[in-house]
């Protein structure tokens, strides 16, 4: 879409303004709206100013000034504004100098897909994130220096099957047991349809939606299949609209990997697959069905998973859901079945159009831009560098015999660990300036400062359980 046709579909809708949108470091979308009065074709190139030193993760206080450009190829309407809105995500710029800004996550997909198109192994790059999240009627929480408390509820919980609720109807999920009954222990049916619906009226392709495993209103909603930035811009509208409708209800949604103890995470399982001139890269005659290539790009994410988790598990609650020997997938193997291996290859399928990678660890707490560019970095350093994967791991994990689990890798235990692994393995993202050093630098400090030193230093409540009594 040009500027010009822009205009014209927001005269053709009615807008009255409109909303530039762009993401912070650690990846909520941030926003301010403007008379459509100030938008014209000039506004696509001259953009918009703002105050950067006051986003997360940006530029300091002495140099602040900052320019958002709309980009008219992602105008939309907002469904959900009183007053006719068209939305525009904007790219962040230098006001001096005019150069893009080297911590701005969408340029730095824009980067990771001009790469790998000069790498010659393929023109696209496809991701198919499944986004898990819950429904909460009710969050709760507070911290302090003499005091830190969290409570949810859900009228899914399993733990209100006793709770009176004049009347209490029953058909709460049990636990681990919300993978997939109908309505009435499904409340939600209503609730995920409207949201599926929603992302299709803005032209987000929806494969499915259903109930997940844990109780209190665990869900799962798939979009089909884009490439890397059309996809990085879809993930945000699909928080969006996702929260955006449950507060329509008086519900609220979240992506925070580990909300509830005792039940099963939120996770998004990321499929990939990389295509040359309309030819899927990833289908052959190996194992599996899939080609060399789709090995070795297996042997990079194996080989780079720990420091890829800084940016595909970034938060210190990610790695309350990736903790060994609980079903997680932090065993760094793969296998065409095998639910428990960090890489699995979908059997869903036997067309060579379907054969893809599915990198199983993440969870939908990322910068959806970054952790997809860094997947494909991993991705091509491998088929780039010939990383052989070994061979796959068709077994249960959880029943080898403690000699031979000792020989696989787990994914890292914090987000700690994460970040040391990013620092000492940071090489490949940097390829073709898609990362540049200040990016990993700043996005370790930030987040060593930000979260885990503030989680590292506060007393859990947990702990007063166990040794108060000392």
């Amino acid at each position: 879409m040009t500027p010009k046709e822009v205009l014209e579909m927001a005269k053709e809708n009615g807008a009255k303004v409109v909303d530039i949108r762009f993401l912070d470091f650690p990846g909520v979308w941030q926003h301010f709206t403007v008379p459509l009065s100030e938008l014209d074709e000039s506004a696509f190139e001259e953009g918009f100013g703002f105050d950067g030193s006051s986003i997360r993760g940006w530029q300091p206080i002495h140099a602040s000034d900052m320019l958002v450009v709309p980009d008219p190829t992602t105008a939309k309407m907002d469904p959900f504004f009183k007053e006719p809105t068209l939305v525009l995500i904007g790219k962040i710029q230098d006001p001096l100098t005019g150069e893009s800004y080297s911590r701005d996550p969408r340029y730095i997909a824009q980067k990771a897909e001009a790469y790998l198109k000069s790498t010659g192994i393929g023109d696209t790059v496809y991701f198919g994130p499944e986004a898990e999240f819950f429904i909460f009627d009710d969050v709760r929480f507070s911290s302090g220096t003499n005091f830190a408390f969290y409570e949810v509820d859900s009228v899914e919980g399993i733990w209100n099957s006793g709770k009176e609720e004049s009347p209490n109807l029953a058909y709460k999920p049990r636990h681990k047991e919300g993978y997939f009954p109908v309505p009435p222990m499904d409340k939600f049916q209503d609730i995920r349809t409207e949201m599926l619906l929603v992302l299709e009226s803005l032209g987000i392709d929806v494969e499915c939606q259903h109930h997940e495993v844990a109780t209190g209103g665990q869900a799962e909603i798939d979009m089909r299949f884009k490439p890397l930035v059309e996809m990085g811009d879809q993930l945000m509208w699909f928080k969006y609209v996702l929260k955006n409708v449950a507060h329509r209800y008086n519900h609220t949604v979240t992506f925070m990997p580990k909300p509830l103890f005792e039940d099963n995470g939120t996770g998004m399982h990321t499929h990939v697959s990389i295509w040359n001139e309309g030819k899927p890269l990833f289908a052959g005659d190996k194992y599996a069905g899939v080609s060399q290539e789709a090995l070795y790009a297996i042997g990079g994410i194996l080989k780079h998973c720990k420091a890829l988790c800084a940016f595909t598990n970034p938060t210190t609650n990610s790695y309350k859901r990736l903790v060994p020997g609980f079903e997680a997938p932090v065993n760094l193997a793969y296998s065409s079945r095998n639910r428990s291996a960090a890489i699995r290859i979908p059997m869903y399928s036997a067309s060579p159009k379907a054969k893809r990678i599915e990198f199983r660890t993440p969870d939908p707490s990322c910068n959806g831009y970054l952790a997809f560019s860094a997947l494909l970095m991993a991705v091509l350093d491998g088929i780039e560098n010939k990383i052989d994967p070994g061979e796959p791991l068709d077994k249960n994990i959880y029943d080898l015999p403690p000699e031979e689990l000792a020989g696989i890798e787990s994914a890292p235990g914090s987000l700690e660990e994460a970040l040391a692994a990013l620092k000492e393995d940071h090489e490949f993202l940097l390829k073709g300036d898609v990362f540049t050093k200040d990016v990993i630098d700043t996005w370790i400090e930030y987040k060593t400062e930000k979260e885990v030193n503030a989680v590292k230093l506060r007393p859990h409540p947990h702990e007063f359980f166990l040794y108060f009594d000392i």
